[in-house]
Order: C-alpha cells, then sequence, then structure tokens
C-alpha cells in the first residue's frame, strides 16, 4: 500500500471478464496476469472500489478490451438477450460479494460508500452501460433499482430505444438525434428513483436533452478533454461548462486512445499526458468536480499504469505536479462522494 488516499473509481468493465470466464478457476480473488483488476491488485494499488458495468455485448465474441478506436457503431441489441445477460452479470456481482467473506459489498448510498473506505472494504456499485436490459415501461427498472441499481449509462456507443450513443472515431460528439421519447422519460424517472445518470457515450443531442430534463448534477463517469484528444468520445469545452454549472463531475478515462492527441491506441503513452487532462478539467470544472473513471478490463491502459496496482503512479505524478494532499483526496474519491449525495440523496 502506498501512503496516498483510497481511489474510488467512476468505471471498470471487469464483471464482464468474470461473467465470461476470461480469470479462470480463481476468478476475483486471484492474482491474474490477465485483465486489470482483481482482488490481490486492487490492494496493492490502493483501490478502494468504484462502479462496477454491466455492459452487454453484441455476442460472446465481444470482449470490451483493445483498440477501442477501431470499433464501428454497432447494431442495437434484441431486448431479451439484453435482460438475460444483465441478469447474469449482475449475479456475477453478488455472488462476488457473498464469496469475498466481507472484503466486498454492493453499495446502495454514499455512506455505504464512506464507511466501507474507512474499514477497507471494496465498495461496489452497480453499474448499467447501456439502457439495453430495461423495457421502455420501465417495469425492469424498478425491478433493478430494488436489486440495487444506483447507475445507468443512457447508451453505450451504439442506438438503442432510449439514445444513440457516439461511435468511436476521431471528430465532433454531434453525431445524431438526441433522446427518444422513451429516453426522457427514463431520465425523469431515474431522477425519481434517485439513480446517477452517466452520459459518458452519449452524443452530444443527447448531452444536451439530459442537460435540459435532469434536475441532478451532470456525470460523464469516464471520458476525457474533447481540445487535447479530438475523439467523439470526449467532452468538448461547452459540455464542460454545463456540467460545472450542474455542480457535477468528470471521470478522467485511461484509454491512451481518448488521452493522445493522436488518438493512437499505443501503449507507450506517458503519465504526463493524464496529468494534462486532469489540469484541464481541474481548470474548467474546479478540483470538486474532477475524479477518476479509469475503465479498467474495457480499454488500453499505458504501460506506466499496467493495472490497478498502477494507481499509486497515478496519485504520485499528481503529487509531484503540485496536487496537495486535499486534492488528491478529492480526485481519488472525495469528490465521487459529494456528487453521489447530491444525486443519490443519502
Amino acid at each position: 500500500m502506498s501512503g496516498f488516499p483510497l481511489v474510488f473509481d467512476g468505471h471498470n468493465d471487469t464483471l464482464l471478464a468474470l461473467y465470461q470466464g476470461q480469470r479462470g478457476e480463481g476468478g476475483f480473488f486471484t492474482r491474474s496476469d490477465k485483465g486489470h483488476i482483481d482482488l490481490p491488485r486492487a490492494r496493492a494499488g490502493g483501490f478502494g472500489g468504484g462502479f462496477f458495468a454491466i455492459w452487454v455485448p453484441n455476442d460472446r465474441s465481444e470482449t470490451g478490451t483493445g483498440p477501442l478506436t477501431a470499433v464501428a457503431e454497432r447494431p442495437a441489441l434484441e431486448s431479451a438477450y439484453a435482460q438475460r445477460t444483465a441478469m447474469g452479470m449482475a449475479a456475477t456481482l453478488f455472488r462476488v460479494e457473498a464469496a469475498s467473506e466481507g472484503q466486498v459489498k454492493v453499495v446502495r448510498s454514499a455512506e455505504e460508500i464512506a464507511r466501507c473506505l474507512e474499514s477497507g472494504v471494496i465498495a461496489a456499485i452497480f453499474h448499467f452501460e447501456g439502457a439495453e436490459p430495461l423495457d421502455t415501461n420501465l417495469d425492469a427498472l424498478e425491478v433493478f433499482y430494488r436489486a440495487g441499481l444506483r447507475s445507468l449509462g443512457i447508451v453505450w456507443s451504439r442506438p438503442n430505444a432510449f439514445a444513440h450513443g457516439v461511435p468511436f472515431g476521431a471528430g465532433s460528439p454531434d453525431t445524431g438525434p438526441g433522446l427518444t421519447d422513451a429516453g426522457r422519460a427514463l431520465v425523469q424517472a431515474c431522477n425519481r428513483l434517485g439513480v446517477m445518470l452517466d452520459l459518458s457515450h452519449l452524443n452530444e443531442q443527447g448531452f444536451w436533452d439530459v442537460a435540459r430534463l435532469s434536475t441532478a448534477p451532470l456525470v460523464a463517469s469516464h471520458s476525457n478533454v474533447h481540445a487535447l484528444c479530438p475523439s467523439t468520445r470526449n467532452l468538448t469545452d461547452r459540455q464542460l461548462a454545463a456540467i460545472k454549472e450542474s455542480d457535477g463531475l468528470v471521470g478522467l478515462n485511461f484509454h491512451v486512445g481518448f488521452l493522445r492527441a493522436d488518438g493512437q491506441t499505443n501503449r507507450d503513452t506517458p503519465l504526463e499526458t493524464m496529468v494534462q487532462h486532469l489540469d484541464y478539467l481541474v481548470d474548467k470544472l474546479g478540483i470538486d468536480r474532477v475524479a477518476l473513471g479509469s475503465d479498467f478490463d474495457g480499454c488500453t491502459i499505458s504501460n506506466e499504469i499496467g493495472d490497478v496496482s498502477g494507481l499509486p503512479k497515478l496519485l504520485g505524478a499528481l503529487a509531484a505536479h503540485g496536487y496537495d494532499e486535499a486534492a488528491l483526496r478529492k480526485i481519488a474519491h472525495e469528490n465521487w462522494l459529494r456528487v453521489l449525495r447530491k444525486t443519490w440523496g443519502s
């Protein structure tokens, strides 16, 4: 363990790796040389927990990893398949919790997260990356909420019944129409229940529709700066200004293709590139509205980070750059706690 604060992270795709059996018999609890997160490496890196995404691939050949900039827009998913797969991945999360002997807890309030951070329990938020498991009547939303769903990305980078995601590539995030009528109803239902809406992967028109409708802070859990890396997945200055006005938050995505100015998926990307994006976000949003949203197990990470055990290297680079202890605590976990208290009400 380092002397740095524990990190509460805005996004990982570890559940997909576990659900697809990519980690072998040991699963989450045995150190692996595959992927980015398992319990031993999480402990080594000061990982205090985060948003554990349920992302439904178009088929089992998709893993969510690799050079995402090469991925074209996917077709919409068949709803029964999406819901069945989401149920299996949610069961995977609850089985990890049950088998952890108190080391992992699925959390439903910001106070539970705070207690987990204090006691060394890994806090896991049940999150949908794409609303495909939900019906347009929103009956499933009520059921999944009762099961523990507390965060929802309306789309991944494909269309669904609610909105349109941005295809991966260079250029503007203004790539198509905004929310559907069902999407607008979903925003209002999430506000009512206290489910955080995640705007990462949503196209620009959808972003502005949510900004007009939502009564909660605007959050992009794993997105970077478009002015520094002109990817469709990154946020323009105008979007950053809206997030600031709402007292929301942006979590820095570790994917090298969303960090580098050339957009290349090159693991030889220095920590200074991540620090540059964080500096820009802090300048535009203020220190209280910037956090981390790694995308571990769902993207290509720089060699300098490697996996979750490398988190202290990023915090060390920020400290060497001039971020003091109070700022590091905010970026590491306090800002997530702040925005979740405002969104969830507890």
